[in-house]
């Protein structure tokens, strides 16, 4: 059990910091100034999460290996985000379109995860799910915004939720030992979440005039390091000052 939620957390990080990340590649780009300081701010709420996972994925696992050495000094192959934070910044529709989906997740999946029987992970969601909240709905008035704007952004967001799309049904899989966590209670049980999730987005792409897809799916794998080509070339951007100077301390 200690090395599923050795596993489990160290997921939880790596998607909250290679997500985190794609934001960051935002600042001075974002339409607006204030835009620019909201992408900012919620690329760091998501490397406080990543932190915070790291550390408890470090000290489950009793190998000595911090944060640090667990996020700038794993391979591609070693982390285990899903596809969808991997995916370029693209565009601001398919930015607010993606956000619209993690969160639309993550909110109900981290509400839930404060209630784990394991209580650092608990703590940990406590904190999170309130800035997940926040995430959740900026990302929903952008999308309306857009969506139901010129005619322009409006092919922008149609064009952004379709590329999503077919990379958000990994959000709801689990393998055998995340199962097992689920039964023990501590992990919540992604599959229960689906029809929050549809009615989460539907109601926000209904409010957006925006169709919505057929189901989400098609494009998974990240769990197992099976990742897009995306992933390892960020990585190397990110990870290559901390590389170049491993015995440093900041």
């Amino acid at each position: 059990m200690t090395s599923a939620v050795f596993t489990f957390a160290l997921s939880l990080a790596d998607d909250a910091l290679v997500l985190g990340h794609r934001l960051s590649e935002w600042s001075s780009y974002a339409p607006t100034l204030e835009e620019d300081i909201a992408l900012s701010n919620l690329g760091l709420d998501l490397l406080g999460q990543a932190r915070l996972f790291y550390t408890l994925a470090g000290d489950v696992e009793g190998k000595g290996r911090d944060e640090d050495r667990l996020a700038y000094f794993r391979d591609a192959s070693d982390f285990r985000c899903i596809q969808l934070v991997q995916l370029p910044k693209g565009d601001f529709a398919f930015t607010m379109a993606r956000q619209l989906a993690y969160a639309a997740f993550m909110q109900p999946y981290l509400d839930a995860l404060t209630r784990s029987t394991e209580p650092r992970l608990a703590e940990i969601a406590a904190k999170a799910v309130k800035e997940m909240a926040y995430h959740l709905r900026h990302a929903a008035e952008w999308v309306i915004r857009l969506g139901d704007g010129t005619e322009e952004s409006r092919r922008r967001m149609i064009d952004g939720v379709a590329a999503v799309w077919p990379y958000a049904g990994e959000m709801f899989e689990m393998d055998d030992a995340e199962r097992a966590l689920a039964a023990a209670g501590i992990a919540p049980d992604r599959t229960r979440l689906r029809t929050t999730w549809d009615y989460t987005v539907g109601r926000v792409l209904r409010e957006a005039t925006l169709d919505l897809p057929d189901a989400a799916g098609q494009q998974s794998g990240g769990r197992h390091g099976r990742h897009t080509p995306h992933l390892a070339p960020m990585l190397t951007e990110m990870q290559s000052l901390a590389r170049a100077m491993p015995e440093a301390t900041w």
